[in-house]
């Protein structure tokens, strides 16, 4: 497990901010830390598998308004199988398997309803080993993963900030 420390929390929590924020800035902003430890640190924790700086479109952007999490039931043995043929489809943005009641859980961005419809009907449901589907329109999204931060509970410093 990685170590973080306040300073890494500021840098991952900078990156957050602006992932092009350049190291000059973070330094400025962490203070007490020159810019060659600022670029140090990062490459440290991309290289650990820690952090990955990397573009996040806005399916909005490109006229995807809507957003669907779907809930996906699947034969017992058909589970990876599956979930590996719906992380190959290009609306999915997002593909976990589970263990409960549902085995595998999507995200998928479409122009409208209609395309989403389509999708449910004529992709998802008509993969072998597909049993059952559950379908969420989702108007609003409050947090995404990518604005996810480090809980300070996990560090051994009080404060993250």
């Amino acid at each position: 497990m990685y170590e973080f420390d306040k300073i890494d929390i500021k840098i991952v929590n900078l990156l957050l901010e602006d992932g092009r924020m350049s190291a000059s800035e973070m330094s400025r902003r962490v203070g007490n830390i020159s810019e060659r430890l600022i670029r140090y640190r990062i490459e440290r924790m991309i290289k650990a598998g820690v952090i990955q700086v990397s573009a996040v479109i806005n399916p909005e952007a490109l006229g995807l308004t809507i957003k669907a999490d779907i809930w996906v039931e699947v034969e017992a043995d058909q589970v990876l199988v599956v979930a590996k043929k719906l992380a190959l489809l290009e609306s999915v943005t997002y593909v976990a398997c589970g263990i409960g009641q549902n085995d595998i859980s999507i995200q998928l961005v479409a122009k409208d309803t209609a395309e989403v419809y389509y999708f449910m009907t004529e992709v998802v449901r008509k993969i072998a080993g597909v049993r059952k589907t559950t379908t969420s329109i989702v108007p609003i999204v409050l947090k995404d993963v990518y604005q996810w931060r480090v809980p300070a509970a996990l560090t051994n410093f009080d404060d993250p900030n």
